[in-house]
């Protein structure tokens, strides 16, 4: 594994391309080897300097991606080849677009590029690698990526997620949560009301915690939680470790909050954030029961009035949820990045993402049609 070299302070507001947060994966065992991420993270220094990171694992499997290509793999397997292991760079269980290239201040960021994309390209050569995959780049470096990698040639997918966005019919930031509802239909507004009244009527108290207020029992609760609700929903474990949550909140407490519902006195369910300068990323829930829309106002209700109080342009609440679009959340398209070996594979996969984006286009138009707001934001 390479150094997690840490660049200037000004590069790391993004939270998950901190090197505290690849350490906290990897020191807890969340990723590794055994896991199916090998790290082989990229680091070009130069005259004693690191100039980039860009995070890379080998994967002997396609869990935890969030962009899916199982198809992909059986094609291969129905073909008599292997399509595994793949080379991937991605943040580990999260489908949060972001930067994927940490540059430091000053660098030719062309060059650099172009010296990452033959680096990689010669690892997967070196090690079989079927496949080289970039997960949810921001528009930027996607842009960056694809004008520099001419050759070899890197093939964008398009899907879509749903983000919140602090900008009302003004154009400016809403000032609190009832100004966001202003902004929505009599009938949306009504049905988000009637969702959070439950939630009180319920008995819960609920507090949002700053990173430095969280204790080490609220960590231990929500790990338990968290594990619960996956076992729940995928009769599996979770992929993150309790060391991983432990080290999370010891090492960068000053960009993460959680959502804490009580009942009695007691934690029931948590929401777990994380946050930069311009958006809030929702992560991860876990609760002890069933409740009435609590998951609601832990992981979208609560992460509202935390962007709008913190002045955020936008809430990034996680992969999927089309129950999100009703709730103010709008369909934004996301991007991947792909380079296969293999000619004849590359030339279907690439004839499949030009059908499979005109398709992604058509549903994102249409579900912005369902958004809540009087006039629809698209």
């Amino acid at each position: 594994m390479t150094s997690l070299s840490r660049p200037p302070a000004d590069t790391l507001d993004y939270p998950f391309l901190r090197p505290e947060f690849f350490a906290a994966l990897e020191d807890s065992g969340s990723v590794c080897a055994a896991s199916g991420w090998t790290p082989h993270h990229l680091n070009i220094n130069r005259d004693g300097r690191n100039l980039a990171f860009m995070p890379l694992y080998l994967k002997t499997h396609s869990w935890g991606e969030y962009v899916f290509d199982w198809a992909w793999a059986d094609a291969y397997r129905r073909h008599g080849l292997e399509y595994y292991p793949k080379l991937l760079s991605a943040i580990p269980f999260t489908p949060a677009t972001g930067p994927r290239i940490r540059f430091a201040e000053g660098a030719d960021q062309p060059a650099v590029a172009r010296q990452l994309v033959s680096q990689v390209i010669e690892l997967a050569q070196d090690c079989g690698a079927s496949s080289w995959h970039l997960l949810f780049p921001e528009q930027q470096q996607l842009a960056l990526l694809e004008t520099c990698a001419d050759d070899p040639h890197l093939m964008r997918r398009t899907g879509v997620q749903y983000h919140w966005f602090n900008v009302n019919q003004a154009h400016s930031r809403y000032q609190s949560f009832e100004d966001f509802l202003a902004a929505l239909s009599s009938r949306k507004r009504k049905m988000i009301r009637r969702e959070r009244r439950q939630v009180a009527e319920q008995g819960f108290h609920i507090e949002v915690v700053g990173g430095d207020n969280i204790s080490a029992g609220l960590w231990e609760f929500f790990y338990q939680v968290y594990h619960r609700t996956y076992l729940k929903r995928s009769g599996s474990a979770g992929y993150l470790s309790r060391d991983f949550f432990h080290q999370i909140g010891a090492t960068m407490p000053e960009q993460v909050a959680m959502a804490v519902a009580y009942s009695h006195d007691k934690p029931v369910a948590a929401a777990l954030y994380f946050f930069d300068s311009d958006t809030l990323y929702g992560r991860y829930w876990g609760c002890q029961g069933e409740y009435d829309f609590l998951h609601f106002e832990l992981c979208y209700y609560r992460g509202i009035d935390f962007a709008i109080a913190r002045g955020l342009h936008k809430f990034d609440a996680g992969a999927q949820g089309e129950h999100k679009i009703l709730r103010g959340f709008t369909p934004v398209e996301t991007h991947s990045l792909h380079w296969i070996a293999n000619p004849g594979f590359a030339e279907a996969v690439g004839k499949f993402l030009v059908q499979e984006q005109r398709q992604m286009e058509r549903y994102r138009e249409e579900a912005a049609e369902l958004l809540p707001f009087k006039n629809a934001q698209v």
